[in-house]
């Protein structure tokens, strides 16, 4: 809703339209997009990345041409880029956006990301690689569903919010015990929203029938391997710089094609593990969606009426 500060003064409004994988937020956002003033910022960790395209159903350079967009193709596939990082991004193109008397339309699926805008980031300590190759030892002899066990023991709370086989959030969260002694729950808290200043609208868009859903994934990454996604993920081994450690290898699909590719598994099966992995994914994210309670739900048949009223709602703030 749009509010006053304390001075009275309108707050500037950001809008924000999360989902989980394959529900079509980048078609709603696309479609607003030619009828309002907004510009489109991602809310997502794996469009960050050059050279990660077909994977990650990145828009086209055409249609970033035709409507603006920003966070895509910010880094290297070597690179690391956080949620820290991603924050102060984020708050550079919304207030550079209405510098431009246009409106930030925030869009994506990334959990922490969201999580971040949304609550904001304690004061973690950085990646300790020493610590994270002994995580990741211990998981490979004992799986990481026992360290999601063991935090369970340590951290309640941060636990209950991870799901046992989502190992950069374990490893994270395990991490930062070694390193402080402090739950990551408990610093977590101590944290206030970077999106405060701003007044936010906030949808969650709802794929009711979760077979329909299934089934555009899987369409979806048919036709990802059709356009040739496998020899996206080749082109990136090749290059000879990456490993499957990096962030940007560790990305759905991705992860499981770079196995192929080791000769881990055949195609089939990766692509298997792909869908698999995928499907998950969109499981993570609905069960985070169904405990967030600050979000409007989006039936997705509501298309029209939902651009009809952001629209009404932008005039009547003089955008």
């Amino acid at each position: 809703m749009a509010g006053n500060n304390a001075s009275g003064a309108r707050r500037l409004p950001v809008l924000l339209l999360a989902g989980p994988t394959g529900a079509g937020k980048t078609d709603w956002a696309i479609h607003l997009a030619e009828t309002a003033p907004v510009e489109i910022v991602s809310v997502d960790s794996a469009l960050v990345y050059r050279g990660l395209d077909i994977g990650t159903a990145k828009p086209s350079a055409q249609l970033r041409a035709r409507f603006p967009h920003h966070l895509i193709d910010i880094c290297d596939a070597a690179e690391s880029y956080s949620a820290g990082r991603f924050v102060g991004d984020a708050l550079i193109s919304i207030r550079e956006i209405h510098a431009r008397r246009r409106v930030p339309l925030l869009v994506g699926g990334t959990m922490l990301y969201l999580r971040s805008l949304l609550d904001g980031l304690a004061a973690l300590p950085e990646a300790h690689p020493e610590l994270r190759r002994v995580l990741d030892a211990r998981a490979a002899a004992l799986g990481w569903p026992a360290l999601h066990a063991e935090l369970t023991r340590l951290d309640p709370a941060a636990a209950a919010r991870i799901a046992p086989n989502d190992a950069q959030r374990i490893q994270r969260a395990l991490e930062v015990w070694e390193a402080t002694g402090r739950p990551i729950s408990e610093q977590q808290r101590r944290t206030s929203s970077p999106l405060a200043p701003y007044s936010v609208r906030y949808w969650m868009l709802n794929p009711a029938d979760r077979a329909v859903l299934h089934q555009r994934l899987a369409v979806r990454l048919e036709a990802m391997m059709a356009g040739g996604f496998l020899d996206e993920v080749r082109r990136l081994r090749d290059r000879g710089d990456l490993t499957s450690h990096h962030s940007s290898m560790r990305a759905v699909g991705y992860r499981q094609l770079w196995a192929h590719l080791e000769g881990e598994c055949d195609l089939a099966e990766a692509v298997r593990r792909a869908l698999a992995a995928t499907r998950q994914l969109a499981k993570r994210q609905l069960t985070w969606m169904r405990g967030e309670t600050r979000a409007e739900w989006l039936d997705p048949a509501a298309e029209r009426s939902w651009n009809d009223d952001i629209c009404n709602l932008l005039r009547a703030l003089g955008f």
